[in-house]
């Protein structure tokens, strides 16, 4: 339940701290922004600060900040003029623009830096038993977590390398494993079955325990790197399973109460995430979860297609590279394209996590 609340509150500051890197970049470059609101749609509440609107809206599928002039067909007032982000610079526009993205792939850095000096890095696995699968061979022949195993058959195991060898050789069928259980040696029968992974071989249905390794503060800076550079390619791999047909002609479905979409294409609203947090059994688990969350909302605002972040810059970099003003009427198109797969998504998303919700 705590899980669950943090992960709401952490979706707030989330998408506020990308609207604010939007607007305190704006404020720096002498833009004037007129709104900063969190959601879409009518207005639940605001207040006036100045010459900006603060608030919230009914649907919380985001947030944005309206900048004077950055609507290519918005009348700009004469006291304004000087103030638009249309008369700005190149390198003005790029900073508003990816602010933004900037500022979640920070938060999903500082995050992912933090839970590596506070817990480390996985080490090698161990022998001991983590996690026993339900209905598995293990489960049905006895094993526990936190048992040590010593030999599978005849084969003594000194590692988990040994072990999925042994696994291999001895096939699906008939076997024991001899384990140390709190001291005590202990053979118990199994029947292995078949892995799916790596045809012949057995499948017992266990997974280790893995040590945890503690890194300086140096090192900890690579692999947050990594980490992020790892969720900006998941995102893409992510986003290309949702828009393929087959995922899209799955996703119509659910509108007509099949909501059996598998996890690997099904999208996920903030009420799934939350759903998740409430899930999880440790802090570091929900920190690393809400840093891919920022990984994510920063890779897909990243994306060259307006009316997106990634989509303004292009347009900017357009008219920097050809000093012409980009034609509105061509990108209105794919404004709503972008806008109504969004959408799209989000509705789908949110009738999924309402409907069946998603279990680790």
């Amino acid at each position: 339940m705590l899980g669950g609340v943090a992960a709401v509150i952490a979706i707030v500051f989330f998408v506020t701290a990308h609207e604010a890197g939007h607007f305190l970049a704006a404020k720096a470059v002498g833009m004037k922004a007129t709104q900063f609101f969190f959601g879409f749609g009518p207005k639940i509440w605001s207040i006036q600060r100045g010459e900006t609107e603060y608030g919230f809206k009914w649907f919380p599928l985001g947030g944005y900040v309206r900048i004077i002039g950055m609507n290519p067909l918005e009348e700009v007032a004469p006291g304004d003029m000087g103030r638009t982000y249309r008369e700005k610079k190149f390198w003005e526009k790029s900073v508003v623009v990816l602010a933004g993205v900037g500022t979640n792939f920070l938060i999903a850095f500082v995050l992912f830096y933090g839970i590596i000096l506070a817990v480390g890095v996985p080490g090698d696995p161990t022998l001991e038993v983590g996690l026993v699968v339900e209905e598995s061979p293990a489960e049905q022949a006895g094993l526990q977590e936190g048992d040590v195993i010593l030999a599978i058959d005849s084969q003594v195991v000194t590692d988990w390398d040994d072990l999925t060898v042994g696994l291999g050789s001895e096939g699906p069928g008939p076997s024991s494993v001899t384990v140390d259980r709190d001291g005590e040696l202990i053979t118990l029968e199994v029947d292995l079955v078949e892995s799916e992974l790596i045809a012949g071989a057995g499948f017992l249905g266990v997974a280790p325990t893995v040590e945890r390794v503690d890194v300086g503060p140096i090192t900890a800076i690579g692999l947050a790197g990594q980490l992020v550079w790892g969720g900006i390619a998941d995102t893409f791999g992510a986003l290309f399973q949702m828009v393929r047909p087959s995922s899209l002609a799955q996703y119509f479905g659910v509108f007509l109460g099949d909501t059996d979409v598998p996890n690997d294409i099904r999208p996920i609203s903030p009420i799934g995430i939350v759903a998740i947090g409430s899930q999880v059994e440790s802090a570091a688990s929900l920190l690393g979860i809400l840093a891919y969350v920022n990984v994510f909302l920063a890779t897909i605002n990243l994306l060259p297609l307006f009316p997106l972040d990634g989509g303004h810059f292009a347009v900017a970099l357009y008219e920097k590279l050809t000093r012409r003003e980009a034609d509105i009427s061509k990108l209105a198109p794919v404004a709503a394209a972008v806008i109504g797969l969004f959408l799209f998504l989000g509705f789908v998303a949110i009738i999924l996590d309402l409907t069946d919700p998603i279990s680790l």
